[in-house]
């Protein structure tokens, strides 16, 4: 300790005398030396206690800025109410020359605390939630405390609420901005459709005037087999590409006419890839037609179909403009699109088809019967524009009652083709059906349609109809869709019909393509007996001419279809679906009209390629398909017309094709002797669709009977099949349901054949014929 002179500084210091730094005197000290330690009990410290008053003498030196400290940490203390804090005086010390060097202006909490030797327990304390609150001055800092954050709460809910005003005036300035320009837009492109759906009348008006005239002079036609299908069904198809491709025999229309130098014919061709110029020249090579240029135009697309891309492409559109140029000209598209209208108004000319309004009106299931309601022909009983569940079991459960002898009903999509959005369902696994058929058995064919007998059966129908379909009614193609639930959801959304299916066991379906003229005439183009799949309800090719109908009942009802869908202002090319049955009861021939479709169908394109091959005309007054056949010496008597008859497939699919190039393909061919005779106008004759899939093609076989037809083609599916498909290779084809399809349509002319000769010699020579 030093002197007390020098801790007074009342005295002078002995020059002799050396003065050490407390600080260093305590940091070399030897454990023994005291510590300097004391007690703050409640925040106040005792002046009078014997620690306290010890330190305060040893430390009297920087006792100014130890006070500081000292009652800063009380204060510390009292705010959180600690009852007792052991301090180190040493430590006190130190951190009082901290803080008076200026190194640390406000010591934190645990600053203070590192001088207390039970600085845990005070820290502890100090950080309980609350305790703050318990001191000196508690009432006020928690009053504090309070209106703080309430007033930071207030202030933050005003910047929330002023910026959610902000962003919501920002938002409906660029909501209204964009809703004035779409307006703008849309009442723009409403103007622009209505104008050219008024050039598109005004040019249908001219053509109709002129029709004759236009026939007789020089003309172009533009084929744009365009499939203007909904977004969701084009999204849905399977090479959609290759589709709107099918029909690409339409080039053959340039065939034998009055005037074939005055007719120009333009295609247009679909391709999700660029590819080379094999497709359309190997299909030119093998119609073994002139090698004059077609145009042809590519595109790389996602499902549109080719009117919407040729709307976009102003460069195709000026180079076809370049093409018809001084010619009379007009479009035949496909399925119709409001597209259509813009194509036909950029390039000027008419469309021969109707308005896509009254198209996608009448080309529906439910339309076509309203056509041939109108037209007085026999249709299927059944019922159209089905859109609830209720509306049709009730529906269903009414037709069943008043026709009790159809043994299966059908569901038809309005807006899908072929098997695609069909379904059936069988009568047979309905629990009441037998005793619905002893109540009309034993009331008689008299009583059999009074109200009170089919009251009774409707009522148990109605119970049973709603189970009897979930459990057994499924879809045609489960591929589309695999069961009842997804097709009935579909169905309803899109409207269907309810149809019965011919109560017999033979059923021949058959389509009739139309030509309705603008100027009022209906001509009769192609007629064919359909041959089916895997699928009973879709068509993947077709016998010419038809052979199940006789021409004069034929005649009439395409007679009577085309003038109802000319008062419709339908115009262009039509598709009527027949079928054909043994009526039972009177064991009489019965024809239905099954459906419609306002578009340039397969048969039809494929016919004209048909036409082309064999040069001869398809009469279909007469039912016959007449072919010149040419004389080679003048000394030969030959007709010089004989009829043919053909098989045309026009979606033969086989997934290994893909492997084969085209002109390997024909290769194939030419090893088995599958090929076209031009000298007998009879042979094979192939379409091909696209150059890089390569997995659908068309075949046409000619012959001298339709049995001869029928057996060249399944043999040339049965030759292709077995040379592509290795055993452990089989692939994905429909190859092998039409060869079934193909042999039962042949064991049953076979049974035709025998009943109408009664001869058992007859009958083994037509089934060896088959068999070859």
């Amino acid at each position: 300790q030093p002197p007390r002179a020098l801790a007074t500084g009342k005295e002078k210091v002995n020059q002799d005398t050396i003065y050490i730094p407390l600080t260093v005197l305590l940091k070399s000290r030897s454990p023994c030396v005291l510590k300097y330690d004391f007690t703050i009990l409640m925040g106040r410290t005792n002046p009078m206690a014997t620690d306290f008053c010890h330190f305060k003498q040893s430390f009297s030196l920087c006792w100014s800025s130890v006070v500081d400290v000292l009652e800063a940490l009380e204060k510390l203390l009292r705010d959180f109410a600690v009852p007792l804090a052991k301090v180190s005086g040493e430590r006190l010390v130190e951190l009082s020359h901290v803080w008076e060097n200026g190194w640390l202006k406000a010591p934190p909490v645990t600053g203070f605390l590192s001088v207390l030797e039970n600085w845990e327990e005070v820290l502890g304390l100090v950080l309980r939630p609350g305790q703050r609150f318990k001191g000196e001055g508690g009432i006020e800092a928690a009053a504090i405390h309070i209106q703080c954050f309430w007033r930071r709460y207030l202030a933050r809910t005003a910047y929330l609420r002023h910026c959610q005003r902000k962003w919501a005036v920002g938002t409906i300035a660029v909501s209204w901005l964009m809703h004035t320009q779409m307006r703008h837009v849309g009442k723009a492109l409403q103007a622009r459709r209505f104008r050219q759906l008024e050039n598109f009348r005004s040019r249908a008006q001219h053509l109709a005037a002129n029709w004759k005239h236009i026939q007789s002079s020089k003309r172009t036609i533009i084929h744009i087999p365009s499939l203007g299908y909904s977004q969701s069904r084009r999204m849905n198809l399977r090479r959609y590409d290759i589709l709107q491709n099918i029909q690409i025999s339409r080039l053959c229309d340039i065939r034998g006419r009055s005037f074939p130098y005055n007719l120009t014919a333009i295609y247009i061709h679909y391709c999700s890839l660029y590819v080379k110029k094999q497709p359309l020249e190997d299909t030119l090579r093998t119609l073994s037609c002139s090698t004059n240029p077609f145009p042809r135009l590519f595109f790389q697309t996602h499902n549109m179909c080719l009117s919407t891309l040729l709307k976009y492409s102003p460069r195709t559109l000026k180079r076809i403009k370049h093409l018809i140029q001084g010619k009379q000209a007009y479009i035949v598209g496909g399925v119709a699109h409001v597209d259509d209208l813009a194509v036909a108004d950029d390039l000027g000319v008419p469309i021969l088809a109707p308005e896509p309004a009254i198209a996608q009106l009448y080309s529906t299931k439910s339309g076509g019967r309203r056509i041939f309601t109108e037209a007085e022909v026999d249709l299927p009983p059944g019922q159209g524009d089905i859109y609830t569940l209720n509306q049709l079991h009730g529906t269903l459960a009414r037709l069943m009652t008043q026709n009790i002898h159809v043994q299966r009903w059908l569901f038809k999509m309005d807006s899908e083709h072929g098997g695609r959005g069909t379904a059936y369902c069988d009568t047979c696994h309905l629990s009441c059906y037998n005793w619905a058929l002893q109540e009309c058995h034993r009331c008689g064919p008299e009583l059999q349609n009074t109200e009170w007998i089919q009251e009774s059966v409707l009522l148990r129908y109605l119970d049973e109809v709603p189970e009897w379909l979930a459990r057994y009614a499924q879809p045609a193609k489960t591929s589309c869709y695999p069961n009842w639930t997804c097709f009935l959801k579909t169905f309803l959304r899109q409207g269907g019909v309810v149809e019965a299916y011919p109560p017999s066991e033979s059923v021949t379906c058959l389509t009739v393509d139309l030509l309705l003229e603008p100027g009022g005439e209906v001509t009769m183009l192609s007629c064919g007996d359909q041959l089916q799949g895997s699928c009973q309800l879709e068509a993947i090719g077709s016998t010419v001419p038809q052979t199940s109908v006789q021409q004069e009942t034929l005649k009439s009802i395409c007679m009577r279809v085309g003038q109802a869908c000319l008062q419709r202002l339908i115009v262009g090319y039509v598709s009527v679906d027949l079928t054909t049955f043994l009526n039972r009861k009177t064991m009489e021939q019965k024809v239905w009209a099954i459906d419609l479709d306002l578009t340039y169908s397969d048969q039809l394109a494929m016919t004209q390629m048909l036409l082309m091959m064999t040069g001869g005309t398809l009469n279909c007054r007469t039912g016959c398909l007449e072919v010149p056949m040419p004389i080679q010496e003048k000394s030969q008597k030959q007709p010089p017309v004989v009829n043919r008859y053909a098989v045309i497939g026009s979606h033969l699919f086989h997934s290994n094709l893909s492997m084969l190039y085209h002109n390997v393909f024909f290769m194939v061919c030419k090893a088995h002797g599958i090929g076209f005779n031009m000298k007998r106008k009879q042979g094979t004759v192939f379409a091909l669709y696209d150059g890089s899939d390569r997995c659908t093609v068309g075949m046409i076989t000619v012959s001298e009977d339709l049995r001869g037809a029928l057996v060249t083609f399944a043999r040339n599916l049965s030759v292709i099949h077995q040379e592509i498909s290795p055993s452990k290779m089989q692939g994905e084809t429909n190859f092998k349901e039409l060869i079934k399809n193909i042999e039962d349509v042949l064991q049953m002319t076979v049974k035709n054949k025998v009943c109408e000769y009664g001869n058992p010699g007859i009958k083994s020579m037509l089934i060896k014929h088959s068999d070859s």
